[in-house]
């Protein structure tokens, strides 16, 4: 255990120092090549007065997680989209964000419909994949279907496990670092 806990030291600091290091040569990004570390974020309210925030990650493909609470009760799924499919979403990345979360707002029943789609307006002639769509993961099984066995539950720490590899670490480092630390850190949850 004292072997694995000095590893993991060993690898904050060096995730440590190379951010240092790329943080005194940071070359200026095209705007192109920018890419906010930050989720965009927003809150709303639907049509069907759930309360629902919502951050949305990405580079090529964006995955937007969605948290709503209706009448006590809260459901969260994650929907997914290549927004860079729209020629829009390059030229006015807010003003694309801005009608995402307008869309929002005009939902029902989030996170259940597997069939429905979140639009920008500006991309209405956009390929269907530009359109936010419910995860595969996440859909329910159609009534039709027999149910499947689920597996045992095991808990899990890769989602934090993923918050400390995007606080410690460089992008370049952090599919590493998360599985680093689920490595180290799994055997405690």
């Amino acid at each position: 255990m004292a072997l694995l806990t000095n590893a993991t030291i060993l690898l904050i600091l060096a995730c440590v120092s190379h951010q240092l290091l790329a943080n005194t040569r940071r070359t200026p990004r095209t705007p192109r090549q920018a890419r906010s570390p930050q989720p965009i974020k927003g809150k709303t309210v639907t049509k069907d007065k759930a309360e629902c925030t919502w951050a949305a990650t990405g580079d090529e493909v964006f995955t937007m997680g969605i948290t709503c609470k209706k009448a006590g009760k809260r459901i969260s799924c994650d929907y997914i989209a290549r927004p860079n499919l729209c020629p829009q979403f390059a030229s006015n990345p807010k003003l694309y964000w801005r009608q995402i979360a307008r869309s929002l707002k005009k939902q029902r029943d989030l996170c259940q419909d597997g069939n429905a789609l979140i639009k920008a307006g500006m991309c209405r002639r956009a390929p269907r994949d530009a359109h936010f769509r419910l995860g595969k993961a996440d859909r329910k099984a159609s009534p039709h279907s027999s149910p499947k066995p689920s597996p045992p539950a095991v808990k899990s720490c890769q989602p934090a496990n993923k918050k400390l590899a995007q606080e410690y670490c460089k992008d370049a480092w952090s599919t590493f670092c998360t599985f680093f630390f689920t490595l180290v850190k799994d055997q405690d949850c």
